[in-house]
């Protein structure tokens, strides 16, 4: 069978199990509560884990042959390629915040790995315009918006931040973009962002 063929039905579902398994808070939290309890927190923890991570190489691996196959679907314009570069900073800055402690960003804003999918995906869409496309990076901000209203309903969790903090994570973040955008992005997708 020409794997071609595969591209998208395994994007599809790697989506599903991917996204499905990230959206149990929201849209299934009893069932989530009594699988944990049945199962335990390791083996929950360890089955979630490898779900996930199938869903997860599904879709790269869809992904990357899909996009081969299909023609954009609009003229999107050149313009909108720096806008993209410009926006990944700051998801960089956020995605950074999740992980870095005591920082600004996260005090204020809670829930900043959310924000950092919904601004990837968005930026990637003003210049992603085949099908593939659209329901990888449309797929993910209409998740991370979903969750990040479900994250908003639930009592914000006091989070104390200091100016290093806020420094290390803006640093780390900056690092990990400069990274991704000048080698890693590259390598791993064959897209170079600034054409380097």
């Amino acid at each position: 069978m020409n794997p071609y063929a595969l591209a998208l039905p395994a994007l599809l579902l790697g989506l599903l199990l991917f996204l499905g398994l990230h959206s149990l808070r929201i849209f299934a939290p009893a069932w989530r509560d009594a699988q944990l309890a049945r199962l335990g927190e390791a083996r929950w923890k360890g089955l979630y884990s490898l779900a996930s991570l199938a869903g997860f190489l599904l879709i790269l691996w869809g992904y990357a042959q899909a996009r081969l196959l299909y023609a954009p679907l609009w003229l999107a314009p050149a313009g909108l390629r720096h806008a993209v570069a410009l926006l990944m900073l700051p998801a960089f800055w956020l995605m950074a915040a999740a992980y870095v402690p005591r920082n600004h960003l996260r005090a204020r804003l809670q829930h900043p790995m959310t924000l950092s999918v919904k601004l990837w995906a968005f930026a990637h869409l003003l210049v992603n315009n085949s099908l593939p496309d659209l329901l990888l990076f449309g797929g993910f901000l209409v998740w991370s918006v979903l969750l990040f209203r479900s994250a908003r309903r639930r009592a914000p969790s006091p989070t104390s931040a200091t100016l290093a903090g806020t420094l290390l994570t803006l640093g780390v973040g900056t690092a990990g973009y400069g990274f991704f955008a000048f080698w890693l992005h590259g390598a791993w997708l064959g897209v170079r962002p600034f054409g380097v």
